[in-house]
């Protein structure tokens, strides 16, 4: 080592011992979840704004179908597109239900996307703490051998140090890149649940103020009234009666 100023990954890699193995199963993990998952964000289109001023045009022109089928072939690429086709799929709902409906796909949705985000944390947390502990037992092994020498000088002292905090180094460098990649990515997705939160409200909003009159027009001839509105129970009890 003498005279070297700099050192390849493969010779610090050696430098670590045996604590660089586990240390090189994280960052190899990390880095498959990191680009997994900027992939799997880049292929489903996040955005919602379009396609809700979209389906919100069609919910006003009191046609849904055309909204359906304006959806239908995006859902693929687009988480958006799924949550907008599950609120006009169910539109004729009341609005507990519808709002239920639309959560539930939220949800799932959401879920895909922070699949793998905990393994990144996990990552981001143990990294550091192997990275200590290889640093504590190349301590001990440098102490062992200033017990061991008969001259004691600073060379000896200086390169076990130096040696034990290569894995600390690594650890510290895999917990930053996993965390840092953990939290722009769930900026992304928070902001999609944000923005979904916000379209699907006001779809809501407007399909039941377009819904409402198509029914109270059709109730009077007792057709087409929805089986799970609260206002269609009362309706039929009285007819029975």
């Amino acid at each position: 080592m003498e005279g070297n100023t700099s050192f390849s990954l493969l010779e610090l890699f050696k430098l670590g011992r045996f604590f660089m193995w586990p240390l090189l199963v994280f960052s190899v993990t990390a880095l498959a979840i990191i680009i997994d998952r900027a992939l799997y964000l880049v292929r489903h289109r996040l955005r919602i704004g379009d396609l809700a001023s979209k389906v919100l045009d069609c919910i006003r022109g009191g046609d849904i179908k055309k909204a359906a089928g304006f959806l239908e072939p995006l859902t693929e690429r687009s988480l958006a597109a799924r949550v907008l086709l599950t609120l006009v799929n169910h539109a004729n709902l009341n609005e507990d239900r519808l709002e239920k409906a639309v959560e539930t796909e939220t949800l799932g949705c959401i879920h895909s996307l922070e699949s793998g985000f905990n393994f990144l944390t996990a990552i981001g947390s143990l990294a550091p703490l192997t990275g200590f502990l290889g640093t504590v037992s190349g301590m001990i092994g440098a102490f062992r051998s200033i017990a061991q020498a008969t001259e004691v000088n600073a060379q000896i002292v200086a390169n076990g140090i130096y040696e034990a905090l290569i894995t600390t180094v690594f650890g510290l460098i895999i917990a930053i890149i996993a965390m840092s990649a953990h939290y722009i990515l769930s900026s992304f997705v928070d902001r999609f649940a944000v923005q979904a939160e916000h379209a699907c409200s006001e779809l809501i909003t407007a399909s039941a103020a377009a819904i409402t009159p198509l029914a109270a027009e059709k109730r009077p001839n007792g057709a087409a009234v929805d089986a799970a509105s609260p206002a269609a129970v009362p309706a039929r009890k009285k007819a029975s009666c």
